[in-house]
């Protein structure tokens, strides 16, 4: 890669993220630690605004814009193939915000790329989902977008009911199944709920604030860690993980 080239792809990296570590920009664009943190000065030193430090991480600060991007045949494809993907497996209005975000983007494009990207051989047959589970994906999906609090009737995999008061935190794919991550107020810790388990869904009034233990990134941290120092995630006091659980049948959350 041309010096230039890596220099704008840094700084597409920083932009697109809260917060970069070097040892991230590194990886991405298979150089050193070291030419990440000269290439950043010397960024700063054009005029960049570049914040934060080597060891803590990088941000673009408010008010810097690149100018409008134009994709590559490879990029128009990779979009193209995301797409068909998705639209098999997410809920009806995600689904028609994909075919019209793609269909601007194609838009754009110089018309050999979209010719090129729309023949791409890959498709993926809408029976991904049964109509049910859409609807129910949609009806998670915004509830967690809102923060409002959820009901859920449940039953687990031996057939057992219960009802749940729940924060949802998050939508989870599986290959197999979809999942939602909460915060269970009856358990007062993290559960996950197979979708194609629920027997009803009611989209509470209540609305919840994010708090320190209880939210996505506080699960997402406790899951990284214990993958790290490769432990099996521990049991909790009714007999269910808070992520995985060999009786989901996919490796995903279940209570």
């Amino acid at each position: 890669m041309r010096r230039a080239d890596r220099l704008f792809q840094l700084v597409q990296l920083i932009r697109g993220r809260r917060l970069t570590t070097a040892a991230f920009l590194a990886q991405r664009l298979e150089v050193s630690e070291r030419t990440v943190y000269r290439d950043i000065a010397d960024l700063q030193h054009q005029g960049v605004p570049i914040e934060g430090e080597a060891g803590v991480g990088y941000r673009l600060g408010a008010g810097f814009e690149l100018p409008p991007l134009m994709f590559t045949q490879d990029e128009a494809a990779a979009l193209v193939a995301a797409a068909r993907l998705a639209q098999s497996w997410v809920d009806p209005a995600l689904a028609r915000d994909i075919e019209t975000g793609l269909g601007k983007i194609l838009s754009v494009l110089p018309p050999a790329a979209r010719v090129s990207a729309e023949a791409l051989a890959l498709y993926a047959p809408g029976l991904g989902l049964d109509d049910t589970l859409r609807a129910r994906l949609q009806t998670l999906r915004e509830a967690t977008q809102s923060h409002n609090k959820l009901r859920l009737h449940y039953r687990d995999v031996s057939g057992d009911a219960s009802e749940r008061t729940v924060r949802p935190l998050g939508c989870f794919y599986w290959g197999k199944v979809w999942t939602l991550s909460t915060w269970c107020e009856l358990r007062d810790d993290f559960r996950g709920f197979r979708l194609d388990r629920m027997d009803a869904i009611d989209v509470l009034p209540d609305r919840f604030r994010d708090e320190p233990g209880k939210t996505l990134a506080d699960l997402l941290r406790q899951v990284n860690a214990e993958t790290a120092h490769g432990k099996v995630v521990p049991q909790k006091p009714d007999g269910q993980p808070s992520w995985s659980s060999s009786n989901s049948g996919s490796g995903s959350a279940t209570s």
